[in-house]
């Protein structure tokens, strides 16, 4: 038999109802990272490695997981990190992941290649919300989501900082995805095999890139890969002037994405950021950095007096969470923990992810 979604205990298990259930192209482009995914195992390698030593008899009848980051309060310390193209993992995308955030009271988002809009995002999900950013040769697009997202009433802005060339995700080359994706000989076989998943992409809402869907050729149905949309949209010149500029644009929490030095942290605190998030996008971009965990008690010793530090990546159990927090972290966040869940099981799959996360982090 089969897994089902009440078999999953575990990021793991989330994993392998995803597996069951997407085509390989879809699946492997949420599994993948970039060039032999050192990093991305790294990432979670790290908290494995770290061991936690308890003190007993602490008086503990009642326990607050609730923190505040960037201002914004929230029941948990973990988030729901912006990411890309929801709505192909699943026929409700964004919209099953904000009301599974809604349920919890934690930070949910979505991405500049989200597939549901911002003003739909804005108007109908009740729980803080961030938008993640990436800074565009066309200023006007920019500056556009921007005005969007504060018009829309989003909580936070987080400017990407780690990707303005795509990572070399050999797996999207080998299976030839592309967004939406392309039907080919080997890849229809992997379609065909999935039935349920394909007969939602064929016969539910047309899949878009919501977001940007009058700026690029996915708005003619022509397919893409994400590398080339990184490739040709992202401006390669974007420095500190210009996070500056989007942070004063913004006027609200604000947020840098993809921090991984202190060097870096440091110049986050002198530009006025609220946040940085420690991340190096689930392994996704470069092959062989250090883990964000590795690297979050330096960062913190300093600048966590001044900013709030968020710990991205690599996240599959609470006890990950437990450990970043005892170092200094304010929350964490993570992607395919989540997208796992949502792949296998819509909103009822990210809402039985949190509660897992959530147990967890009660019970140790």
């Amino acid at each position: 038999m089969g897994i089902t979604l009440s078999d999953c205990y575990n990021t793991a298990q989330f994993r392998r109802l995803a597996k069951a259930r997407l085509p390989g192209p879809i699946f492997h482009y949420i599994d993948g990272a970039a060039d032999d995914e050192v990093t991305y195992r790294r990432n979670t390698e790290a908290y494995e490695t770290c061991d936690l030593v308890p003190n007993v008899l602490a008086g503990v009848e009642n326990i607050d997981l609730t923190t505040t980051v960037m201002g914004i309060p929230m029941d948990m310390p973990l988030f729901l990190s912006p990411t890309a193209l929801q709505r192909l993992f699943h026929h409700d995308g964004e919209r099953a992941v904000g009301r599974a955030a809604a349920a919890f009271n934690t930070l949910f988002g979505i991405s500049s290649l989200g597939t549901v809009g911002i003003e739909e995002i804005g108007e109908t999900i009740r729980t803080p919300k961030i938008f993640q950013l990436y800074y565009h040769k066309d200023k006007a697009l920019t500056w556009g989501m921007i005005d969007r997202c504060r018009d829309a009433g989003f909580d936070a802005l987080a400017l990407t900082v780690d990707t303005i060339v795509g990572g070399n995700r050999e797996r999207d080359l080998w299976t030839g995805f592309t967004s939406p994706p392309r039907l080919t000989p080997s890849s229809l076989v992997s379609f065909a095999t999935h039935p349920s998943w394909t007969l939602n992409y064929l016969l539910r809402e047309p899949f878009e890139l919501s977001n940007l869907k009058d700026h690029i050729p996915e708005g003619s149905n022509v397919s893409i890969s994400v590398s080339d949309y990184f490739s040709t949209m992202l401006d390669q010149t974007m420095d500190w002037d210009a996070a500056a500029e989007v942070r004063e644009r913004w006027g609200k929490a604000f947020c840098l994405k993809g921090i991984m030095s202190v060097e870096d942290a440091r110049k986050a605190v002198e530009i006025g950021a609220d946040a940085i998030m420690v991340s190096n996008h689930g392994g996704r971009q470069l092959d062989g950095s250090r883990s964000p965990f590795d690297q979050l008690a330096e960062i913190v010793d300093a600048v966590g007096d001044q900013i709030d530090v968020i710990c991205d990546g690599g996240i599959q159990r609470g006890t990950h969470v437990l450990k970043a927090l005892s170092v200094g972290a304010k929350a964490c966040s993570g992607g395919r923990w989540y997208l796992y869940a949502l792949a296998g099981a819509g909103q009822a799959g990210v809402e039985r992810a949190l509660t897992n996360m959530q147990s967890e982090l009660v019970r140790t």
